[in-house]
């Protein structure tokens, strides 16, 4: 069955990394839903951080408007699909505006905008600029035709510059500014090497999320965005499927070393008849009761090595699992912890799950990044050889053993081997992106009612 997307959206970029896009976007989520708006958020890019910041303030799941991982059409289902409920739909965008694969703007947050017929506002940092602001934002506009920007936004800009900036801006553009966010020190949002700390370690972080809430309502036209988000034009979509009835049980692994995972892959899971069990390697002592299949995210297992590894009675219940042909799949975090050993930064070894080959180690710079897509060279639970599946690949930490179960290629054509495949365990390096291939979710969760069953007849 067709509907119609009426929902009012909005996208929201910036000239680069680094422009304080997650402090502003933040600050205006918080003062529309401090006015009783319901706000549906969607992040351009595979970033799992942003996200967790959007749900703590909208208090609903954040998804992800992706190009490399989506088609056009699936962005779109999605998106309709996730803001049916929402006054506002807020698609907050990566890097620049146009960075995308390679040199192009292929997969970048532009194609999202143009995509999803979003319009743009622009963020600017202009320290250190006077009239060459409005050059800056020019490049933007002239880049690419036809273009979405309709609006700009200022930030750690003081109150006596703003209406400086702003007449400059509007005279030589010709489009409005509808704010700014000045320099708010107290509500600096710290990183770490895989980017912002989590939302749940920032200290105060409600308090810091109600100071941004309150300033943008006073220096941000939140009425004019509301006005430009309400131009966006309807189109129509297929209505989702209703999930159904549960048929097995899939302990999901959730805390602070564990909890990067896609929304859209738990959401997935579900409509195949997962119910998805919570636990803690950190903190349980054991793996909940009655499970048919172990799903062990990413994250930073190397921030709580003592704790994973001291957890003595939780690694021998999850080492009695594997024994019982439990499938158990298992990505970047979720892959050092099964391995034998994982070494911090300072070289200390501690072990680990010892469920998969090798040692890793924790590096101090990037080690293979990016978008990528995977092709299976043998048979695994997720699917025949021969099955592809989109990814994204960013860790610091490299293994002796990072397995060769699929072959990675990035869109450049450079190519290299990852997953371990070991009967019911799998693990590697890249996270999936399972709408890419719905058939992959769907293996998995074939595997584990095939389990559940296979535990009846016992």
């Amino acid at each position: 069955m067709q509907k119609i997307c009426r929902t009012p959206r909005i996208l929201f970029s910036a000239t680069g990394s680094g422009c304080g896009k997650t402090t502003v976007s933040a600050a205006i989520l918080a003062a529309l839903c401090q006015h009783g708006l319901h706000i549906q958020s969607m992040k351009s890019g595979p970033d799992y951080i942003d996200p967790m910041f959007h749900t703590r303030i909208t208090g609903r799941a954040a998804y992800h408007a992706d190009p490399f991982f989506s088609t056009a059409e699936q962005m779109r289902e999605l998106a309709a699909n996730v803001s049916e409920n929402a006054d506002l739909l807020w698609i907050e965008g990566a890097m620049g505006f146009y960075d995308g694969i390679g040199q192009t703007s292929d997969a970048s947050t532009y194609t999202t905008a143009m995509v999803l017929q979003a319009p743009t506002l622009l963020l600017l940092q202009p320290q250190g600029m006077g009239r060459s602001v409005a050059a800056v934002c020019k490049g933007f506009l002239e880049l690419e035709q036809p273009n979405p920007i309709r609006g700009i936004l200022l930030n750690r800009v003081r109150s006596g510059m703003y209406a400086y900036y702003r007449e400059i801006l509007e005279r030589e553009t010709g489009i409005p500014v509808y704010g700014y966010l000045p320099e708010l020190p107290e509500v600096h949002l710290e990183s770490r090497h895989l980017g912002l700390l989590l939302a749940d370690e920032v200290t105060q972080l409600d308090e810091k999320i109600r100071l941004l809430g309150e300033t943008a309502a006073q220096t941000i036209d939140l009425d004019g965005i509301l006005a430009l988000a309400a131009e966006a034009p309807s189109f129509s979509y297929p209505a989702a499927e209703s999930k159904p009835t549960p048929s097995f049980r899939l302990g999901i692994a959730q805390d602070r070393a564990f909890c990067f995972y896609y929304a859209e892959n738990l959401d997935l899971l579900q409509s195949f008849g997962a119910e998805l069990v919570p636990f803690s390697p950190i903190h349980d002592t054991k793996l909940p009761d009655d499970l048919d299949g172990i799903y062990l995210g990413g994250g930073y297992p190397e921030l709580h090595l003592k704790e994973l590894s001291h957890n003595q009675s939780f690694l021998h219940d999850l080492r009695s699992h594997a024994a019982s042909g439990i499938p158990i799949f298992a990505e970047c975090g979720g892959f050092l912890y099964l391995q034998q050993e994982l070494c911090d930064a300072d070289g200390q070894a501690y072990p680990m799950a010892q469920l998969l080959d090798g040692t890793a180690h924790m590096g101090k710079c990037l080690c293979r990044f990016g978008y990528v897509t995977l092709t299976a060279q043998q048979d695994t639970f997720l699917g025949p050889s021969g099955t592809k599946i989109r990814a994204h690949e960013f860790h610091y930490a490299d293994s002796t053993e990072n397995g060769n179960a699929f072959l990675v290629t990035r869109p450049n054509g450079r190519t290299w081997q990852a997953y371990q495949s070991h009967g019911n365990i799998l693990g590697g390096f890249p996270h999936l992106y399972f709408p890419s291939n719905p058939k992959v979710p769907a293996n998995f969760a074939g595997k584990c009612r095939q389990f559940r069953e296979e535990k009846k007849r016992l």
